[in-house]
């Protein structure tokens, strides 16, 4: 070791904690999520001033992670300098570049989400609500700042996502409720006076963004130059997105030729779309749907443990429950995992968006179809085993540093667990018809085409219509599910990540059986979750040991 490198470890120990302490007062709620309960019942402050100070204080950090020796340190910290760095500029961009604080409203809803204090029972039911009265008391500061810095013309498609959950924050808090009243009732008389100021914040957002759409504008892109740095600060990637584009079109073709090919193999031989419906005709009731679920998690977890496809650290156990209200404008399916600073449970809950009652009978019919059999089983082995819950489950066993902790790259996760539903038909999976593999395909053409859409839309001037039918045209999908699909990438352009992360995993696969011939393919998944969660740029440096480039 160089001299000097220990006291140049000791100073960049401290600059690290001083770096995380500074990400985590912008987010407390990512703390939480984490597992770091000194953060329960925390809001960030959006005002502009407290901003403003944050920018300050991120761009003073950032420069001193500039004067870091790195020569001195071993090569996990250069790691964990670099990932520093990146999430720094991953956040600066959001408030400077792309002034999100401003645009999005549902920024200021998300915070105000109460499914972190009664998914897991990590402390006392007392402790959970006294931090969740604590969020409903902040909800009105947080709410009216929101007000004031949504700055009209807010853009179309932000202010419809907003009031979608904007409206289900009511609900949501009287949901919650229950959980207080039957595990914590020396907390009931505090949640329910907060409950009331919280709910009338509430009303008034929704009414301000409803106010807002009259004059609401159609223009949401990031454009193509803050487009590519996006690729930059959240992936660690030079790659242009006229290339990441040419990829998307290119893994959408074979997977439209592969869905080809067992259209025409089947008998009697039918076109995809047909195929498709045949497919989608196999599906739960709206009753139905959650027990499904919850039996496709038992069956998947059977499976990966009899083919040893990939570790599963113990103890585990994961739920199924309906998607809560607050979250259901946006997302089919998710998992909610225990944190990796979590100590006192280990247990994941999946998500699953029920039919809604106020849906007329095509949309429930559309919903329903759009979670066939098959597909239920593809989203779960993407969500739970051995996709999301397993991987959250080695992040928890294998983030051996307080960055590594913190640093959760999206394309990474998602890769992984969109990689993990094309194994399974590799593995033999339900392969007593051609459904199980239909199914994976549905699901690979759906992201390709959220990647095509996130490019489309942000760089190349697509509009939500055409976005829409761009998912009709080549998933086949329903107009109800596809105009949800071109909405999200309004405000989630990295939904470019399902098919980015699958794509590099498989490239990384690729190389590393060729070059350790006859290797168990359990190594390779086991070596990919020991890393936790970096951006994909990084992927094969670190798994074959090379230097790694800084972006930007």
């Amino acid at each position: 070791m160089p001299a000097g490198a220990n006291s140049e470890a000791l100073a960049f120990a401290k600059l690290e904690r001083e770096v995380v302490e500074h990400l985590f007062r912008f987010s407390p709620g990512f703390a939480v999520v984490l597992g770091i309960h000194s953060y329960d019942g925390l809001l960030p402050d959006l005002g502009a001033r407290a901003v403003s100070d944050w920018v300050r204080t991120g761009q003073a950090l950032l420069d001193r992670l500039g004067g870091v020796d790195g020569k001195a340190l071993t090569r996990d910290r250069q790691l964990d300098l670099e990932l520093l760095r990146l999430r720094l500029r991953s956040d600066m961009f959001d408030l400077v570049d792309y002034p999100y604080l401003d645009r999005l409203p549902l920024v200021y809803v998300g915070p105000l989400e109460l499914v972190p204090y009664t998914a897991r029972p990590y402390a006392s039911a007392e402790h959970r609500a006294s931090a969740m009265v604590r969020v409903l008391e902040g909800a009105p500061k947080l709410l009216k700042t929101g007000v004031q810095r949504l700055a009209r013309p807010l853009p179309e498609a932000f202010v419809k996502i907003g009031l979608a959950m904007g409206e289900g924050l009511v609900p949501h808090f009287q949901e919650s409720e229950a959980f207080v009243k039957a595990e914590a009732p020396s907390q009931a008389a505090a949640y329910a006076r907060a409950r009331g100021e919280a709910e009338a914040a509430a009303n008034a957002f929704v009414e301000h963004l409803r106010a807002s759409l009259p004059s609401a504008t159609r223009s949401f892109a990031l454009g193509p130059t803050l487009y590519q740095k996006l690729l930059s600060v959240r992936e660690g990637l030079s790659l242009s997105w006229q290339e990441l584009e040419k990829e998307g079109w290119e893994n959408l073709r074979v997977n439209q030729a592969r869905l080809a090919e067992l259209a025409s193999a089947a008998r009697p031989p039918t076109a995809p779309q047909a195929l498709l419906e045949s497919v989608a005709r196999d599906h739960p009731t709206a009753s139905e749907l959650i027990p499904e679920a919850a039996s496709c998690v038992t069956e998947l977890r059977e499976f990966v443990l009899k083919k040893g496809l990939v570790t599963i650290p113990t103890p585990e156990h994961c739920r199924v429950e309906a998607t809560p209200l607050v979250d259901r404008a946006w997302t089919t399916a998710s998992i909610d995992p225990p944190g990796p600073f979590e100590t006192s449970t280990y247990e994941g809950v999946y998500h699953v968006t029920p039919v809604e009652d106020s849906w007329d009978e095509e949309k429930k019919e559309q919903w329903l179809a759009s979670f066939n059999r098959p597909v239920l089983r593809n989203v779960t082995a993407h969500e739970v085993y051995p996709g999301h819950y397993v991987q959250f489950l080695h992040f928890r066993a294998h983030a051996s540093t307080l960055t590594r902790r913190v640093y959760l790259s999206g394309a990474f996760t998602e890769g992984w667990a969109h990689y993990t539903e094309q194994l399974m038909i590799e593995q033999g999976y339900r392969d007593e018809s051609a459904a199980s593999e239909v199914a994976q395909l549905t699901d690979a053409l759906l992201r390709n085409v959220r990647l095509l859409a996130s490019v489309g839309m942000h760089a190349k001037g697509m509009t939500v219509e055409q976005a829409t039918a761009l998912f009709v045209r080549e998933v086949h999908m329903d107009p109800f599910p596809a105009e949800r699909e071109a909405m999200r990438g309004t405000f989630n352009p990295e939904y470019f990540g399902y098919t980015l992360g699958k794509l590099a995993i498989l490239r990384a696969r690729r190389r590393y059986l060729e070059t350790r011939p006859g290797a168990p393919l359990s190594s390779f998944h086991d070596l990919v979750l020991s890393l936790g969660a970096p951006p994909v740029g990084f992927l094969e440096p670190l798994i074959f040991g090379e230097p790694i480039s800084r972006p930007g």
